[in-house]
């Protein structure tokens, strides 16, 4: 039996993180493990069968890793989330080897940056690359609640929370990536809709100026080096870690009021003030700010929060 402390809020829980192989997926099932959670990771890559289609060299395996030497239990399975069966084994796993037990779901699965199309209008772009990016971004989190979301409602309590980029209506610049950027807000929407009887609560989340992995090496940096890139991007100097992002996450798990969050999209800069969290440096980026101070002039508002 292992017991929550004010340091490991999280001891006893069991999270699943689907997408944690990289990005905002690892930085919260590592957060969630550095409060003590026993964390399922899950997504395409591992080390036995081989990459997804993103070709990336991080896998299941390094998260789970990662998410033991934080403190907790890191357990990597290997899953298709578009796949119903794989997701339905999953769960079924999931709930046999914890006793029916799942706390925290965090629906992270992305996997669509080299199917979106910045560049043309909607009746320009490739009908069937469309499609897929909403198949990619959204039905995975659909197949993932479906089957995830008993274990939650017979245990009485829960925490889903559905991973998005921004938490206004304003246009994302992209029609598809818009779509399911927006889709997913809705999403934790209805779940929180549907749920709240049950004890269950929704969310959706987004980071600010997240440095993934891809990102970085977009720049040529790491997270080591990532400020050699502001004279690049003077907006990378208001980017956050992966780190940041699992860090709300897993201040929202361990609330023990999060009911009155649900069904709400809260972000990063706005969960820090009342949380008290820091980045990796210590620090605490409030994208939202840097806009209003930086970009608003050219880019208009970034508008309230759904």
């Amino acid at each position: 039996m292992t017991y929550a402390t004010p340091a490991r809020p999280l001891a006893g829980k069991v999270a699943l993180v689907a997408g944690g192989t990289r990005g905002g997926g690892r930085g919260t099932a590592v957060a969630l493990g550095a409060a003590g959670a026993t964390v399922y990771v899950t997504g395409r890559s591992s080390r036995t069968a081989g990459r997804s289609p993103l070709d990336r060299p991080e896998t299941v395996e390094e998260t789970a890793a990662r998410v033991t030497a934080a403190g907790g239990l890191g357990i990597p399975v290997r899953v298709d989330h578009s796949d119903p069966d794989e997701v339905r084994a999953l769960t079924a796993r999931i709930g046999a080897e914890q006793s029916g037990r799942l706390d925290i779901l965090v629906n992270s699965v992305w996997g669509g940056d080299p199917l979106t199309d910045w560049e043309h209008p909607l009746w320009e772009q490739d009908l069937d690359t469309g499609l897929r990016l909403l198949r990619q971004a959204v039905e995975t989190h659909i197949i993932t609640s479906r089957h995830a979301l008993p274990l939650m409602v017979a245990q009485g309590s829960g925490l889903v929370v559905e991973v998005t980029d921004g938490n206004t209506a304003r246009y994302r610049g992209s029609f598809f990536y818009d779509l399911a950027k927006s889709a997913v807000i809705r999403l934790a929407f209805a779940q929180a809709a549907e749920l709240r009887e049950h004890g269950v609560a929704a969310v959706a989340v987004t980071p600010g100026f997240l440095r993934s992995e891809a990102v970085l090496d977009h720049f040529g940096v790491t997270e080591d080096t990532w400020r050699d890139a502001v004279a690049r991007d003077p907006d990378f100097a208001h980017s956050e870690s992966p780190a940041y992002l699992g860090r709300a996450i897993a201040a929202l798990a361990a609330d023990p009021d999060v009911l009155r969050w649900t069904g709400r999209a809260l972000a990063t800069w706005s969960l820090y003030k009342e949380y008290g969290f820091t980045d990796t440096d210590g620090t605490q980026p409030d994208f939202a700010a840097h806009w209003a101070d930086a970009l608003e002039p050219v880019h208009g508002p970034l508008g309230e929060p759904l």
